[in-house]
């Protein structure tokens, strides 16, 4: 099951993203370069669903109880070899007529 996730925008660029896990409030700063979205072949995509893609990735990758309070989404890309290609595939998931 795919959680659920609260995204706000905070200033540019930078993003809370908050959920529930096993009976808490969690709660992370998302941060992404503004180049971001071009390097993940997906320049024209709402940021706020790169934020939440992203979130839904990680959290096919650790629980989200274990989300730092800040994650910068380089780190993520940095991190993950296949991470472009899953949140370029979560975003297609969640366009509209897929």
């Amino acid at each position: 099951m795919s959680a659920s996730f609260d995204i706000t925008r905070v200033n540019d660029n930078e993003y809370r993203v908050r959920t529930e896990a096993e009976g808490q409030s969690v709660e992370s700063l998302f941060r992404m370069n503004p180049d971001l979205q071009g390097r993940l072949g997906v320049p024209e995509a709402d940021e706020v669903a790169v934020v939440e893609a992203t979130a839904q990735f990680l959290s096919r990758h650790q629980s989200v109880i274990d989300f730092p309070p800040m994650i910068d989404l380089e780190d993520i890309l940095a991190t993950y070899d296949d991470a472009p290609e899953q949140i370029q595939r979560l975003l297609a998931d969640d366009s509209p007529g897929a």
